[in-house]
């Protein structure tokens, strides 16, 4: 196995940490302490290069906080000077990191996100009968730090480097030798790259040729639950032998046309629907995000980027008639807002002529569309062009949003599919000899 050295010399170059500071920058641009390292960034860039070189960099200043977002979460923020510390390393030691995953190993990376997983998973579910859904008992408290030590000196030969990753690991702990932060650039990456040997294990050892991994998330599907049974058995020896730890009490084994939630998504071989948990945080996040702008807490513009994050999640599901009873209900209009026209029609209506009409799409046109390539699902998608008053537009602004029509869905309802499938976790292989037909 080749192990990587003399990176260290690398990590503290002056581009280097350069480009760090303008990655840890990007959205924090108004915030006092980017403000600060910024306006002597020469200088904070020398001292953070000396400090490199010589090991002395301080790490483990963080700011924890809470939030539940479903559940309760501890999150660990480090200071802005350690923040551009992280993008400098990952920007050196994540193409290491990335060559000991797998193809279907998702999260951490550009273009390996939430979409790209879901996608795989589809094709995956259109091609077998049965799917076995795992997931790992807190996680990120979890991790063993010598074990992860272990695998990263497997990878990296440079004294120094290890260190520092040593240094950064232990700056926190859930108890003793156990624990990740959770708000870290590091921490996400040695969280995935933990999970490694799980994936060479399925792919190698099991020969489970359909298997996706989102961060602590994993599917396998097959053809037989009673093989999918003796997989589960074999996951939990491995992973509390091996990297010790614990799968959680809720392990999914069921047919793959009664739906999986996966990534934030309900997976079905042919659609994709929202969760019910996802409608929920959808609802929740809209609704303050218009309270905050009745209130005159932010601007309009920043409330369009924020909704319009929130809408690009939705877009992909059968959700157009979701997202248009919720916009109607919480929306701009029903709290007695008008929103003014956005920047760019204006510029437009000030180079036309005063008789001109608006444009219209010719005909003939082309629409586009907006779906997951392979999804051949009851709904289709059209670009539609929505005034103002629209329920299904970013609040205030007039904009263009790719939705789908709604037309009725062939096959089973989403109702009749939680009865089919309520969510209850599988019984453990071990205490039932019952079998799927």
């Amino acid at each position: 196995m080749k192990r990587h050295g003399q990176l260290m010399t690398a990590i503290a170059e002056p581009a280097n940490l350069r480009l760090a500071f303008w990655k840890a920058a990007k959205s924090k641009r108004a915030k006092a302490d980017c403000r600060t390292f910024q306006e002597e960034l020469d200088d904070n860039v020398a001292g953070l290069r000396a400090e490199l070189l010589s090991g002395t960099v301080a790490v483990g200043a963080y700011h924890t906080f809470t939030i539940h977002d479903p559940k309760e979460r501890t999150i660990c923020a480090a200071s802005f000077r350690e923040r551009v510390l992280h993008h400098a390393l990952m920007n050196v030691c994540e193409p290491v990191l990335e060559r000991a995953a797998i193809f279907d190993s998702y999260a951490c990376s550009k273009g390996r996100g939430q979409h790209a997983a879901v996608r795989r998973a589809m094709s995956y579910a259109r091609r077998n009968r049965f799917f076995l859904k795992m997931d790992i008992r807190k996680y990120f408290d979890s991790i063993d730090q010598g074990a992860l030590r272990r695998q990263l000196g497997r990878k990296f030969k440079d004294a120094a480097l290890l260190a520092l990753f040593d240094r950064i690991i232990a700056s926190y702990q859930t108890e003793p030798g156990r624990g990740l932060p959770i708000g870290n650039l590091t921490s996400q990456h040695f969280a995935n790259f933990y999970l490694a040997p799980l994936d060479r294990f399925m792919k190698e050892v099991l020969q489970c040729r359909c298997y996706v991994r989102y961060m602590d998330d994993f599917v396998v599907w097959g053809e037989s639950s009673v093989d999918l049974r003796e997989v589960w058995l074999q996951v939990e020896g491995f992973l509390a032998a091996k990297l010790k730890l614990e799968l959680k009490s809720n392990v999914m084994l069921n047919r793959t046309e009664r739906g999986m939630d996966f990534v934030g998504y309900r997976v079905f071989p042919q659609e994709l629907r929202l969760t019910r948990r996802g409608k929920q945080r959808f609802v929740r996040k809209f609704r303050r995000y218009e309270r905050e702008l009745k209130e005159g807490a932010w601007t309009e513009l920043q409330v369009q980027q924020r909704v319009g994050a929130l809408i690009s999640f939705t877009l992909p599901c059968r959700s157009l008639g979701f997202r248009r009873n919720v916009i109607e209900r919480f929306g701009a209009a029903a709290n007695g807002l008008q929103p003014r026209e956005p920047r760019r029609q204006l510029e437009q209506q000030r180079g036309q002529h005063a008789f001109c009409q608006s444009q219209r799409q010719q005909p003939g046109q082309h629409q586009q569309q907006h779906r997951f390539p392979g999804c051949s699902g009851p709904s289709s998608t059209r670009e539609m062009e929505i005034s103002p008053a629209d329920p299904a537009t970013v609040p205030s602004s007039n904009v263009i949003i790719r939705g789908e029509e709604t037309k009725p869905s062939s096959g089973v309802s989403s109702g009749e599919h939680s009865a089919k499938a309520p969510g209850l976790p599988f019984p453990h292989p071990s205490k039932s000899n019952e079998q799927i037909q």
